[in-house]
């Protein structure tokens, strides 16, 4: 059932909510959009599309481009954003690290954390190169294709990712993509075997992913931080090298979020 007919059913003051929140999504989903586009793509009347962004500016969620009529989000919805975050500090803490793991490799950096059964971009530090990305911060990628997807699922406890990976779809983006749950599984018991989470072309063509879990005071693993680099670029014989930039930085982010046990060093020493 969409926003609209469940809008019709519920009593005025619900179905303003819900028209609300339909106009943040879909000013999320696609930025400067003008008011007949959402109008058509929400089959709400332009009037009433009208009268809610301007309430909405006037709370300082939306803004109006003055050259072009188009309207959009602003930071206020980010800063919003960043609360829900379970830990608020964590881009704060691995920024630095993030930016560090940049220079020395000259790729681009992603932090990324679980939001239903995908997961989401909470920072990037772009490579010194030019190089084209799907991502961008606050955009969803899937969990099965991705190194963060597979570091943060390979370390959840079983219960929560039978729970997450009931939602998932398993969408054969590219010939290497794991596209069976089963197998998926398989590739998450050999990511926690070895360390680390991999991306071998399976979400980008000629683009692979090298990631580690960051984990908090109770090592639960509460987000995912890789390194991209385009098939041109990597060289397997430095995959171990990167891993192990990529462990120290996430030992001094998980330990500043109150990880005394660092499970990445743990199982180092048990293989």
């Amino acid at each position: 059932m969409d926003d609209d007919s469940l809008a019709g059913k519920q009593p005025e003051s619900v179905a303003a909510v819900l028209k609300t929140f339909g106009l943040l999504q879909a000013l999320g989903d696609r930025s400067e959009s003008g008011i007949s586009d959402l109008s058509m793509r929400l089959a709400m009347p332009k009037a009433t599309v009208y009268r809610f962004l301007q309430t909405m500016i006037t709370l300082g969620y939306v803004r109006q481009e003055a050259d072009s009529e188009r309207y959009a989000l602003t930071m206020k919805v980010y800063e919003l954003g960043t609360k829900a975050l379970q830990y608020p500090e964590l881009v704060d803490l691995a920024k630095n690290h993030m930016q560090t793991l940049a220079d020395k490799t000259g790729e681009t950096v992603h932090l990324g954390t679980l939001i239903d059964s995908e997961i989401i971009y909470l920072h990037k530090v772009d490579s010194s190169h030019a190089l084209g990305m799907y991502s961008r911060i606050g955009r969803r990628a899937p969990l099965h294709c991705t190194a963060i997807g597979k570091v943060l699922m390979a370390w959840d406890t079983p219960e929560h990712r039978d729970h997450v990976l009931q939602g998932a779809e398993f969408k054969p983006f590219r010939q290497t993509t794991i596209a069976d749950r089963q197998a998926y599984e398989q590739e998450l018991k050999q990511v926690k075997a070895q360390g680390f989470g991999e991306d071998r072309e399976e979400f980008e063509d000629h683009v692979r992913c090298v990631g580690v879990p960051i984990f908090d005071r109770l090592n639960r693993p509460v987000a995912g931080m890789s390194i991209s680099f385009p098939i041109f670029r990597y060289d397997p014989a430095r995959a171990q090298e990167v891993v192990a930039l990529l462990r120290d930085a996430s030992r001094d982010i998980s330990a500043r979020l109150g990880c005394t046990q660092f499970p990445l060093d743990e199982e180092a020493t048990s293989h």
